[in-house]
């Protein structure tokens, strides 16, 4: 994220020039310390140093006025003592620059310290103006982050082998700090990777020498530890050059290669086919070792062979001293043991041995497992980033088969499946010799008949897939194969105590590779790559693992269900997130065993995940998939709430989504036997099974019933246009849920006085609830839904006039991309094409309407069976465009849009019954489209049924959320208008409804 406030070199805002002195000497005094900002006594000081005005205090008001007036009104904030600026660090570049150079100082691994480094420099890019005022003296102040931040880019640099790179920062950073030997280490080094050992001998001496005359000392240990190391001539034993690009391995090179100058042992540890081999090679070639030895192991049965396997690499003769005379023949150098895994007890003995008689040598293993020496620091070589997959697969393919077609998105969709795997990636790109890419990607289903063929040159247990995988099921024991068959049922990964619940154990998964560890906010979880874990399924024959993961599944739902209700949501609904993916294939294998009472308790878990999360996607086919089982379904008493849970909330759903109506879950809740309604979930049943008492239910004396009631009262009257009704309810259900008990219920009631508020148009209203749901939110540590609380914002902004509000909201909000969630990928367009408008850039708007409406295309609300052309977003997404293009003279690009909105609107209209219509619909709905079609009249000259259509559409509380398109257009100030909406004041529902019908038919 770019800064908003610049003050290194020039002082600009959100990209405008502020060219004000005073005003840019206040800004600096306030980046100095965003924590505390400035006290007023100071800021005086500082401002006026000389010539104080007649009233310090007044011209201080007037230009933090002007300030805030440049800036925003909430980006400059009174303190008890002075005044702060409300920005983060992130978003002064001041401020940046020193925690990017803290950064790139502290990070241990080259890659993000170069990051970090790159980034800092980049917000500061040519000389800065010096002088005496506040805003010369922070730039002097900031002048040692730069230059931290040039001092961290060069170490990073050589750190990552980029030597040539490094030689000229390196020596520019030496230049300014002649005394700092650890830039020297690294310039000696990379001098002497890119231009021979002379140039870097010659340096050291001029150091030394000048060290000896000044001060009268000598470089430091590890200096000379090099310059002995120099002096030696290079020599490489059986280490190979790449016959191709070593593609995104220059972080984990450099990560092993500062491994080896702080550990006597290092091993490079991970699964078969991850290209341990590969950068056990690349980092023999760039040690600081002059000698190394590489020594593979691969062909090597039993442990106690290993030593005699080394001793005849080296050279050395068969005698009873020979780990002795291996010592002695290696001297301080480097030796490579690659693939360890299988003789990991022989290595493991021989290597202790080895460092007890040596000080200087070196050894770096390549294993599944790790040696298990004290001496020894495991690296865990990671896979492959999905980029880095994609050029890999990219230019294997191209190799198979020059100007093979590789669409982008089926190149990513498919090595998203290969784990990161090099192995994998390349045999996949093998297969376009005779495949296209799409093809390759529906074989990979089975995947291991699929992924063979390597290069001739690959070693055996290389050519297929399924060889590296079998290799190391191999190195198990009979329980550590069974342990992987078992685990393999999880798809989502695991616990310990979940592995324990399944009778397995992982530590020996763990030691040989097999599992990939990651600690999580929920706790240590456990993971098979995707290939491991479908090796290992196609072992299991034990059908009592499933029984076993059912019962895992079925405890968990049972114990998690309720708590994402209560006072303290984030860890339940946490560690249910991370538990998705296996519920899921917990709840297949219940519903195709029937199994009620799993079902039940998954049912109620995952329902309460994906309410929390608005996850239309999934809630519609979990209702399609529970309600079969659940109508037949006869719960023992410790599985009546779950089942409750399950059904109360897909019933909710559905409701929502296509109307109160007979349905299998809610005949499950008829089912129930009644309970109160002093838990939330119980509350929401009782709603449910009592839905056509609603109104009377408002009055409820049990508060939890009184809420729920509210809630869905003030959608169903928003429906039929009473919005203060809506407004009422929703203020009700505020009030029933104000304490801190159920804080979930609290932010929906705040955001759907938003929702009402912002329909209206009244976003200035809405802000305050929307801010307040937020807060709420940050305290709890759960998101319902981020992103659309982040659009919330720039819409209601946008109503209120305060566009740069608008524009900051739309810029922070992440992953602003097409998800599972419904409708995301169009509303993001969507809100883009208002901020277009509001700042006058028409073309870019309406375009972007045009996108939006494109990308909503024929898709519907899931689970709401309703016709696409009848699809409530999509509809009021083709109302906008329609508006949008007709206020700006642009209808010929939608002409359309316009002609299929009579149809759908009339059929809407003719089918609408209040108390049955789905909540996403109704009249404010159809009111947008009346809308819609009376913006297209009158931009065609078609005065009168322009005018009728408005003024229904006014009646018709017509939705007003995206402003500015959505505002009545100039002719309602005529009295032509005047007369026409009067006609339609008094009418009700119904008869609104006949009068809709009647003047689309007369429009013709």
């Amino acid at each position: 994220m770019s800064p908003e406030l610049v003050l290194l070199p020039r002082v600009a805002f959100r990209g405008r020039e502020i060219t004000g002195p005073r005003l840019c000497n206040l800004l600096a005094l306030l980046a100095a310390d965003l924590r505390t900002g400035c006290s007023t006594a100071r800021l005086i000081d500082r401002l006026w140093p000389d010539d104080k005005p007649e009233n310090p205090a007044k011209a201080l008001q007037i230009l933090i006025s002007r300030a805030r007036t440049q800036l925003g009104s909430d980006t400059v904030a009174r303190t008890p003592a002075g005044y702060r600026l409300t920005l983060t660090e992130d978003q002064v570049d001041a401020a940046a620059v020193v925690r990017l150079a803290a950064a790139a100082t502290q990070h241990a691994d080259p890659s993000a310290a170069l990051r970090e480094a790159e980034a800092g420099l980049a917000l500061w890019e040519g000389e800065a103006e010096t002088g005496p005022d506040p805003l010369a003296e922070l730039r002097a102040d900031r002048a040692s982050a730069r230059q931290a931040l040039h001092r961290a880019r060069a170490l990073a640099l050589a750190r990552l082998g980029r030597h040539a790179e490094a030689v000229d920062v390196l020596s520019g950073a030496f230049h300014d700090r002649p005394r700092d030997e650890e830039v020297l280490l690294e310039l000696l080094r990379s001098e002497a990777a890119s231009a021979g050992s002379s140039a870097a001998l010659t340096r050291y001496e001029t150091y030394r020498r000048a060290l000896r005359d000044e001060l009268g000392i000598d470089p430091g240990a590890e200096l000379q530890a090099l310059y002995q190391r120099l002096l030696q001539p290079a020599v490489r034993h059986g280490v190979q050059h790449e016959p191709n690009d070593f593609l995104g391995r220059e972080g984990d090179l450099a990560a092993v290669l500062g491994l080896l100058r702080t550990a006597r042992v290092t091993s490079v540890v991970g699964p078969g086919g991850l290209g341990k081999t590969r950068l056990a090679h690349a980092v023999a070639r760039e040690a600081d070792q002059r000698v190394v030895h590489f020594v593979p192991l691969a062909g090597v049965s039993r442990d106690e062979d290993v030593v005699g396997e080394i001793a005849s690499v080296l050279g050395v003769g068969e005698t009873r001293q020979v780990v002795a005379m291996i010592a002695q023949a290696l001297g301080p150098a480097l030796l490579v043991l690659d693939n360890c895994e299988h003789v990991v007890t022989g290595v493991a003995e021989f290597v202790r041995a080895l460092v007890s008689m040596t000080r200087d040598l070196r050894v770096l293993t390549t294993s599944r497992a790790p040696l298990g020496l004290s001496s020894e620091s495991a690296y865990l070589l990671p896979e492959l980033d999905l980029a880095t997959s994609v050029e890999l697969f990219a230019q294997r393919a191209r190799a198979a088969r020059p100007g093979v077609d590789l669409p982008a998105e089926a190149v990513e969709d498919l090595c998203r499946h290969l784990d990161g795997l090099p192995l994998a990636v390349e045999l996949a790109a093998a297969r376009v010799r005779t495949m296209s890419v799409a093809e390759v990607a529906r074989r990979l289903t089975d995947r291991f008949a699929l992924l063979r063929g390597a290069a001739r040159d690959a070693p055996a247990r290389h050519r297929t897939l399924e060889a590296v995988v079998e290799w190391s099921w191999q190195l198990l024991d009979l329980s550590g194969q069974t342990a992987m068959t078992t685990l393999s049922v999880f798809p989502g990964g695991f616990t310990e105590a979940g592995a324990h619940r399944l009778g397995a154990s992982v530590d020996e998964l763990v030691d040989q590779s097999l599992l990939k560890v990651s600690d999580t906010p929920s706790g240590t979880r456990f993971r098979m790559l995707e290939t491991v874990r479908e090796f290992a399924a196609a072992k299991r024959t034990d059908d009592r693992v499933i029984e076993d993961f059912l019962d895992w599944a079925r405890e968990f739902g049972l114990a998690c269900y309720e708590a994402p209700f209560g006072p303290d949501p984030a860890p339940a609904t946490g560690l249910i997130r991370v538990e998705q993916d296996n519920l899921l294939q917990a709840l297949r294998y219940a519903v195709e065993r029937e199994d009620g009472d799993t079902v039940a308790a998954v049912a109620a878990v995952l329902a309460v995940l994906w309410t929390f999360e608005t996850n239309y996607g999934r809630m519609a086919p979990l209702i399609d998939d529970v309600g079969r089982l659940l109508s037949h379904y006869h719960p023992k008493p410790e599985f009546v709430e779950v089942t409750r849970a399950a059904a109360a909330l897909c019933t909710a759903y559905a409701f929502t989504v296509r109307g109160p109506r007979a349905m299998r879950t809610l005949l499950v809740l008829h089912k129930l036997p009644p309970a109160p309604p002093d838990t939330l979930i119980r509350a929401v049943a009782a709603g449910l099974v009592q839905i056509d008492r609603l109104n009377e239910l408002r009055d409820s004396p049990e508060p939890l019933l009184a809420g729920y009631a509210n809630a869905v009262v003030s959608y169903l009257w928003e429906n039929v246009g009473d919005m203060s009704g809506a407004r009422a309810a929703a203020e009700r259900m505020l009030e029933v849920f104000a304490s801190g008990e159920y804080p979930w219920m609290r932010i929906l009631a705040l955001f759907r006085l938003a929702e009402i508020h912002m329909h209206l148009g009244e976003g200035a209203e809405a802000l305050p609830y929307i801010r307040e749901a937020w807060v709420l939110q940050e305290e709890l540590g759960v998101w319902l839904d981020e992103i659309g609380f982040r659009w919330s914002m720039v819409l209601a902004s946008l109503q209120a006039g305060a566009v740069d509000e608008a524009e900051r909201w739309f810029n922070t909000t992440p992953s602003r991309r097409a998800d599972e969630r419904f409708a995301y990928g169009s509303f993001d367009v969507a809100v883009s094409a208002e901020l277009a408008l509001a700042r006058g850039e028409i073309d870019e708007g309406l375009a972007s309407w045009r996108r939006a409406v494109e990308l909503v295309g024929e898709m519907a609300v899931p689970g709401a069976r309703t016709e696409s052309e009848l699809e409530p977003w999509s509809l009021e997404l083709k109302s906008v465009a329609v508006v949008a293009h007709a206020r700006h003279g642009r209808l010929d690009l939608v002409e359309d849009l316009v002609a299929g909105l009579p149809r759908a609107l009339s059929r809407l209209l003719a089918e609408f019954i209040p108390d049955e219509s789905s909540y996403l619909a109704g009249l404010p709905l159809y009111g947008a489209l009346l809308l819609a079609l009376g913006r297209a009249d009158l931009a065609r000259g078609h005065q009168r049924s322009g005018l009728r259509l408005v003024a229904l559409a006014e009646r018709f509380r017509y939705l007003r959320q995206f402003q500015p398109t959505m505002s009545l257009p100039p002719e309602t100030g005529q009295p032509a208008y005047a007369e026409v909406a009067s006609s339609y004041a008094g009418l009700d529902t119904a008869e609104l409804q006949a009068a809709a019908l009647a003047t689309l038919r007369d429009r013709g």
